[in-house]
């Protein structure tokens, strides 16, 4: 019996992108449009935590998580930095954020689904690269049929966008520096996947995955 069985996979490390990956990848998802609390994954334990409870009424509206075995580091930062004509951009060493639009309803994050990538924004906190890309449940009845993100209606992009400017904004605080330099398409969206891929294998070696995979 492969040992490997008796754990639980690291959502990070231990689940596959997917074989069809950029066109159709993997998700993880961490938070659902009904949590009044923001989980994320713990990078050492795999298990999913809560990071903060949203104490105002910005509420995600859509499904939000994570492209397994994908990192924002060195390449990603790079391509950034050439898309916006700026210096200094960095990869926020994190796995590669995504929304997934669905007609479904689901009760709690936790799990894994087939999605397919459709755009994304360019966003940028403090200096640090953070892509969001946007996809959608693969064969999902209403949003399945969507291949390109410019088929959204305005006002979902707008939903999405002001989501991200101030779910972290807290009344005290000086206007925090996050910004969307754009918005890009699926053929964009697909090489941000690619290069966050090569970020995820140039920083963990197989070794050092092996030790990450599994979390009882």
């Amino acid at each position: 019996m492969n040992p490997h069985l008796k754990y639980t996979l690291h959502p990070w490390h231990g689940i596959e992108i997917g074989k069809d990956a950029p066109q159709i990848v993997t998700a993880f998802i961490e938070i659902v449009p009904t949590d009044t609390v923001k989980y994320e994954i713990d990078k050492h334990s795999g298990w999913l935590k809560v990071d903060r409870a949203q104490l105002y009424s910005n509420i995600v509206p859509a499904l939000y998580g994570f492209i397994p075995q994908t990192l924002c580091d060195k390449k990603i930062g790079d391509y950034c930095c050439a898309k916006t004509n700026r210096k200094g951009i960095i990869g926020d060493q994190d796995p590669l954020d995504l929304f997934v639009l669905s007609e479904k309803t689901f009760p709690n994050g936790g799990f894994m689904m087939e999605v397919v990538p459709i755009g994304g924004f360019r966003m940028i906190d403090k200096n640090e690269a953070d892509d969001k890309i946007i996809a959608v449940m693969k064969n999902d009845a209403v949003y399945g049929k969507f291949t390109e993100i410019s088929q959204l209606s305005e006002g979902i992009i707008q939903r999405l966008k002001h989501y991200l400017l101030t779910y972290k904004q807290m009344p005290e605080e000086e206007v925090r520096k996050v910004e969307i330099a754009a918005t890009f398409g699926r053929e964009e969206a697909q090489e941000i996947i690619r290069l966050s891929q090569a970020d995820y294998h140039n920083k963990f070696n197989s070794s050092k995955i092996d030790q990450l995979n599994l979390s009882v």
